[in-house]
């Protein structure tokens, strides 16, 4: 479905710790081999090309010094020209990465705002400084004086190519293979094994609307709403979360047989939820409360000095991962089961608790037999993996978990309650090493629209916790223009606040989970800008959500990785606004206390009728828009639209082109309006489907 895990089918049949062979070629940790000839450039890494190009110098060759520092094993490869005399130097040519390459910043700016920046679709952004090959984990970069721009080039085969331009009088490339591994510290980051789910992940969970004491007729009223209200706009999760388990939990039989409020069972339920065409999800926790079983079979369990099994707070009694019978008789059933029954989602709670007051404060312990406790750990979550299956979505709760790096999807970056600081203290993280979860959404709660925008810009998780009779009130449009979440790639491999990620190596030594750690993502919201540039290859736009600052300041557009020499028109996604046609830079303007949160489709103008956005999503057209083209006297598109969805397409109208008419197939056309330099077409349709509309005008 989603992903393809390359390690070999033999991992699975041994024991959860053991080191398993990869059929994937692992990128060697080795700087690449330049090769300069009569101006032209080339570097090899891996066996393969990386960058062919021609160095051009005014008159005389450049002067030309190389580096290669490995300190820490991080090897960082540096190669400069320098001109002679006064002249520039040019360096244009390509660069090639496997096919999840992509374009990016490597260090944050040292002028203009702050913007957590991301892409869907190949990055054109004159901000890009870098290109990332995630597949081999290497990057190759350009420092500071030198000008650079970057562009995405035709893909060759199952190559991703970038034509770049590099000028000035010194030109410094930077190549440093192993980058997330090494550089950025993730020891467990191996890409070439891996990859990262792709769709959209948004849902419900009934921890918020229901904490522990949610029943088994509030699970099936979820899923009647969900079927009926949101599944159509891209809701397919349904999570059941603490609540259904019998007390104590550890022993497989009171995971799978669940209390009173259960009657029907969880196979029942599953169907049910099934059933209504939702993907079934589920709460399991690692901790184990059973004394009398720990007692019974000590073995079983990590053990004190004394012998007695060991315990902790959160965790109960820590199950020994490097027991194959821990595994057999307490993991194995419950999630082999599970999966038969079919759940598709699985929220694996009090991870950190696992490892900070199970393994980290019982180090001796497996220092004592001769054991790497990390690796225990992570054969602990390998063997829920390999029950599950590698198409069911796993979510690791709760904390930065750097030791699970390819065997989870998500990670719920921070603390129990929906958190902003994720967004910029991980944004690089996400949809690279994993999927960010800042927790869940409630749209009953004054900030549900910034929420809701921020995580679907973002390409973060979006899962609603509201009761849901919510979603049958106007809040659901909230809901409504949020999903699906869309598959971004973030333009930033650093951090935008690295305050966090430069401490994870503490998740070593941590022996207590107990609250939020210091290199746990936080709740708070100091970036207000977030960037999302978007590509479909028909067209090209910006979309910046703006939450805080002064609403007198400039945005510049050269700031957003615009031209700023071209001329822009600028609309608000939730007021339906359009603010007009910009050079340089628009004003914002205060931000409506409803929303908390603008949203600002930038698109460059055009001397003819064009598209500004559409109302279908908080992208302004990213999940729905098909094809949109102008051809003579005609702007013609293809939309997906929602059965039942009023379906609105905003238009400029310049001066001198007069409105003819709309004609729509797959749709009906309900009417337009013109106001402000801006026609409103409104389509809607009984079933789901593409919409072709054409809309006419004369001269």
């Amino acid at each position: 479905m989603h992903r393809s895990y390359v390690i070999a089918a033999a991992c699975l049949l041994v024991a959860p710790t053991a080191v398993c062979a990869q059929t994937a070629a692992e990128p060697p940790n080795a700087p690449a081999v330049v090769a300069v000839d009569h101006g032209r450039v080339q570097l090899s890494y891996g066996g393969r090309v990386v960058f062919s190009g021609a160095l051009a110098a005014p008159d005389r060759a450049p002067e030309m010094r190389t580096l290669v520092d490995t300190a820490n094993g991080a090897i960082t490869q540096v190669v400069k020209w320098t001109a002679r005399g006064d002249g520039q130097l040019a360096l244009t040519g390509t660069v090639r990465g496997d096919a999840d390459a992509f374009a990016a910043s490597t260090e944050r700016r040292t002028d203009g705002p702050v913007i957590v920046r991301n892409a869907m679709g190949p990055s054109e952004s004159r901000l890009n400084r870098a290109v990332y090959d995630r597949h081999s984990d290497w990057v190759l970069s350009f420092d500071e004086p030198t000008a650079v721009r970057v562009e995405a080039d035709e893909p060759a085969g199952d190559s991703a190519m970038f034509a770049l331009r590099a000028t000035g009088s010194e030109i410094i490339l930077r190549f440093r293979p192993r980058f997330y591994q090494k550089h950025r510290g993730l020891a467990e980051y191996r890409p070439w094994t891996y990859q990262v789910w792709r769709s959209s992940v948004a849902g419900w969970t009934s921890w918020y609307a229901y904490f522990d004491k949610v029943t088994e007729q509030d699970v099936k009223d979820a899923a009647d709403v969900l079927h009926n209200v949101l599944l159509p706009f891209g809701y397919d999760y349904l999570q059941i979360d603490d609540g259904y388990e019998r007390e104590p939990i550890g022993t497989p039989a009171n995971w799978l047989h669940p209390n009173p409020k259960f009657p029907s069972g969880l196979r029942a339920l599953e169907q049910y939820v099934a059933r209504r065409g939702l993907q079934p999800g589920i709460w399991t926790n690692v901790s184990f409360a059973d004394s009398a079983y720990a007692f019974a079979h000590r073995d079983e369990f990590v053990r004190d000095s004394g012998g007695a099994p060991a315990s902790g707070n959160w965790i109960g009694y820590v199950m020994d991962g490097s027991n194959p019978a821990t595994m057999r008789d307490l993991v194995r059933p419950v999630y082999d089961t599970l999966a038969r029954m079919g759940w598709r989602y699985y929220k694996l709670d009090a991870l950190r608790h696992l490892r900070y007051e199970g393994y980290n404060s019982h180090a001796g312990y497996f220092r004592a037999r001769g054991l790497d406790r990390e690796q225990v750990y992570r054969g602990f979550v390998r063997t829920v993996r390999d029950a599950i299956g590698p198409d069911a979505f796993l979510l690791a709760c709760w904390g930065i978990r750097p030791e699970l790096i390819g065997l989870v999807d998500a990670v719920r970056v921070g603390t129990d309650g929906f958190g902003y600081g994720g967004f910029a203290e991980y944004n690089s993280f996400n949809n690279v090493v994993w999927r960010n979860d800042p927790d869940h959404i409630q749209l009953s709660a004054p900030d549900g629209y910034r929420a809701a925008t921020l995580a679907s810009l973002t390409g973060s998780l979006l899962m609603l916790t509201d009761k849901p009779e919510v979603y049958r009130t106007p809040r659901a449009e909230i809901a409504k223009r949020t999903a699906p979440v869309l598959f971004t790639r973030p333009e930033q491999v650093y951090d935008v606040d690295p305050s966090r990620s430069g401490l994870i190596g503490r998740a070593n030594t941590a022996v207590s989970g107990s609250g939020p750690r210091a290199f746990d993502a936080d709740k708070r919201l100091d970036v207000p800008l977030y960037l999302l540039d978007v590509n479909r290859g028909f067209e090209r736009w910006s979309v910046l959500a703006r939450t805080g600052g002064a609403d007198s300041a400039r945005i510049r557009f050269a700031d957003l990785g615009l031209d700023p020499a071209k001329l822009y028109f600028v609309f608000e996604f939730w007021s339906r606004r359009l603010l007009g046609e910009f050079h340089d830079a628009f004003v914002p303007g205060p931000i409506d206390s409803t929303f908390k949160v603008q949203v600002f489709c930038i698109r460059e103008r055009v001397d003819h009728p064009q598209l500004l956005a559409t109302n279908r999503h908080v992208s302004c057209g990213g999940p729905d828009l098909e094809q949109v083209a102008w051809s003579g006297d005609s702007l013609a598109g293809e939309s997906r639209l929602v059965a039942g969805d009023p379906y609105e397409i905003y238009l400029s109208e310049p001066a001198g082109y007069r409105f003819a008419g709309v004609r729509v197939t797959g749709a009906e056309f309900v009417g337009s309006v013109l106001r402000d330099g801006m026609r409103t077409v409104r389509l809607r349709s009984s079933a789901v489907g593409t919409a072709r509309w054409t809309v006419r005008y004369t001269k």
